[in-house]
């Protein structure tokens, strides 16, 4: 072995670490950092580190202010503007594809999942781990409307935003306190699919993301 085959793995290595720290919010954006305090962070190498680094500033998440260092990603409202353009310009045919493609059972266990937490909510259960089951439903929703595209392309594009929208979340305007409301718009989205309307679904889930959108802008 020449050590070839072990290198994107190290830098795979290194970028999984490095999101997985900025979403646990053990960086937070806007934040300065050092590329030491990168190697503690992830516990990685150096040389690691330094060839994560182009990735990361292609990717948006982070970039080199002169004489400052390397600084996370700021959210600002430009980035929650286009954060969640590009969003709406991906799953709105994605979802339109789904509603033709996907399987009833796939439907119905997307379905269920809504409604166990709609009822759950309805009997009273307010708590931190019913916020994140719903969180996890949520977002597992939209993944899986970009999944059915089949698209390598789309699919890396919506990843990188997908890491900046829930950081727009964890920063604007988390799930906590609004279970219910989010949980009812998705049903309105599962309910066309479910009926095999792709114009519904798309104007639903349009509907869904802008008032998202609208959130995080007035906050």
């Amino acid at each position: 072995m020449d050590g070839l085959d072990e290198q994107p793995t190290l830098r795979e290595k290194a970028y999984e670490s490095f999101t997985r720290h900025l979403l646990a919010r053990d960086v937070r954006p806007g934040q300065f950092v050092s590329q030491r305090r990168l190697v503690e962070l992830t516990g990685l190498t150096l040389a690691a580190i330094r060839e994560l680094i182009p990735r990361l500033e292609a990717e948006g998440l982070i970039k080199t202010v002169p004489q400052r260092g390397l600084q996370i990603a700021h959210i600002d409202l430009n980035l929650i503007r286009e954060a969640f353009q590009l969003r709406l310009f991906l799953e709105k045919e994605a979802v339109a594809l789904f509603t033709r493609s996907a399987s009833d059972e796939t439907i119905a266990g997307l379905i269920k999942q809504h409604r166990d937490i709609a009822e759950a909510i309805a009997s009273g259960d307010a708590s931190h781990e019913l916020e994140l089951r719903a969180q996890a439903v949520d977002w597992g929703m939209h993944d899986a409307f970009i999944d059915a595209l089949g698209n390598t392309i789309i699919s890396n594009a919506y990843r990188v935003n997908s890491i900046k929208m829930r950081l727009i979340s964890q920063e604007r305007f988390r799930i906590d306190g609004r279970v219910g409301p989010v949980m009812g718009e998705h049903l309105k989205v599962l309910e066309a699919i479910e009926r095999r309307s792709a114009e519904d679904a798309v104007n639903s889930l349009a509907a869904h993301i802008n008032h998202a959108r609208d959130r995080a802008l007035r906050i």
